[in-house]
């Protein structure tokens, strides 16, 4: 079975190639020496280990990102606009009635 990336000149095999068609490699004369089941160049990856380096251990709440009485003055804003759509329609639909 020839490895997915040729590890002598890095062109692309198919899983049935017997030889590397850009530099000529086989499984005499090079890769199955340099190849152990992986990538050239790939290392395991620890999904875990990602998030605590980036996010630390302790993932930042919304009360961290978000200063305190915003909330609030949205809920404030979205009540006044739908009060304002709905007295609009309102409106509209009862000066149509005339």
């Amino acid at each position: 079975m020839a490895p997915p990336v040729c590890p002598c000149c890095g062109c692309r095999l198919s899983p049935e190639a017997r030889v590397c068609p850009e530099c000529g490699a086989d499984e005499q004369t090079g890769w199955t020496q340099a190849w152990t089941g992986e990538a050239p160049g790939e290392e395991p990856f620890d999904y875990d280990e990602y998030v605590r380096r980036e996010f630390g251990t302790q993932a930042p709440g919304w009360d961290r990102l978000r200063p305190a009485g915003v909330r609030w003055l949205w809920w404030f804003v979205g009540v006044g606009l739908l009060t304002l759509i709905l007295l609009g329609w309102l409106l509209d639909f009862f000066g149509s009635l005339r």
